[in-house]
Parts: structure tokens; sequence; C-alpha cells
């Protein structure tokens, strides 16, 4: 595992921002926006996809308790059905970046696709830069795609039990042959993307 860096501009109050679940069937994409101080110390972090469960448990509570500023921002199924995944995507992490109680310089962004971002508090547009891999690149992105895995897997378990039989619990909502299997057997959910392909 390579070493994360630290900013991309040192010396700015820099944000990063990234989302879980924009390839899931069902649920709401979660986003996040963390702002980190500078002498953060976590050797484990990476991209949340690379670490078990386990380790973004750990993560995620050392991030919410020393993170300068964080938010979580769910965006449901009805909305991205309605302006499409990467709409809502984008929608929610300049959601997540409206809530930090300590407004950002610079924005970080996981991917290849964002949009301007105005700042609430003081109406100036912040810049923002995309990175693919971003989260394997930068701590404040790799501590964000933690964030927004592990909160959705929270609810994603607490929905599994509500709503049994699709597998959520293991697939988190995932296309996986169990998840097929269970719309077929057991219909479509309120909570299913109608708009993604939920039949094989």
């Amino acid at each position: 595992m390579g070493e994360l860096r630290r900013f991309m501009y040192e010396g700015r109050v820099e944000a990063g921002c990234d989302e879980a679940g924009r390839g899931c069937l069902c649920g709401p994409v979660s986003c996040a926006a963390v702002i980190l101080p500078p002498d953060f110390c976590a050797p484990e972090l990476n991209d949340s996809k690379q670490l078990t469960a386990a380790a973004r448990e750990r993560l995620r509570e050392q991030i919410e308790r020393e993170a300068l500023a964080w938010a979580v921002v769910m965006v449901e199924a009805e909305e991205i059905d309605r302006i499409n995944i990467l709409n809502a995507s984008i929608a929610g992490m300049q959601r997540a970046l409206d809530r930090l109680e300590v407004r950002p310089e610079h924005v970080l962004v996981d991917g290849n696709r964002f949009r301007p971002y105005l700042d609430p508090v003081r109406q100036v547009d912040i810049p923002c830069t995309t990175v693919v891999k971003g989260d394997a690149t930068f701590m404040q992105i790799a501590a964000a795609s933690v964030l927004a895995k592990t909160h959705r897997d929270e609810l994603m378990l607490r929905l599994a039990e509500e709503f049994p039989g699709y597998g959520w619990e293991r697939n988190m909502g995932y296309p996986t042959k169990a998840h097929y299997e269970g719309i077929l057997r057991l219909g479509v959910t309120p909570l299913h993307r109608k708009s993604f392909k939920l039949f094989k």
C-alpha cells in the first residue's frame, strides 16, 4: 500500500469528497466530505474498498473523532431515478460540503466529474479538483470514502431486517445473484432504483 498524500496544495484548507453505493440496485448513494488536520495519522487508511470491514470501522471512529469537520449525506433512490446517479452523487457531495462546520478553500473529489461549488456561507466559488482513483491518492478522499461506505453499510444492515430475502446484509444492495433472485421471488421494493436494470 503506497503512502497517501496529505495535500494537493499545502497551506490550504482542503476537503475530500467521495461516495459509496453508486452501482447498487437499491438504497441511497452515500456522499461524504471530510477535512483532516494537517497532522492526521492513520497508517492503514486507504480506499475503503481495499480495507476489511473491521479496519473501516476503526478508521471511521478515528476520522469522526479527529477530523476538523465531516459530513455524510444520503441521496435516496427516488431522487437518483429522477436526476440519474451521476447528478445524484454530485449533488450529495455538494450537500455534504455545505454541512461542513469548517469552510474549505479547495475541494478534492474522487473521480473525473464534478460541478462548480458555491460556498453557501461566503457566496464564493471554491476551487475543486477531480482525481481519478483519488481515494487511493489523497488522505482526505480516502477518509471520505471510509465514512461514505461505513455509514451506508450500517443503513443497509438495518434495511435488510425490514426487507429480508434480498441478501442486503451481505451484498449491501449491489447486483449479486442473490439480490436478483430476491427481486424475482419477492418483487421490487420502494427502495429499489427503478431507473436501474433490476432484472437480469
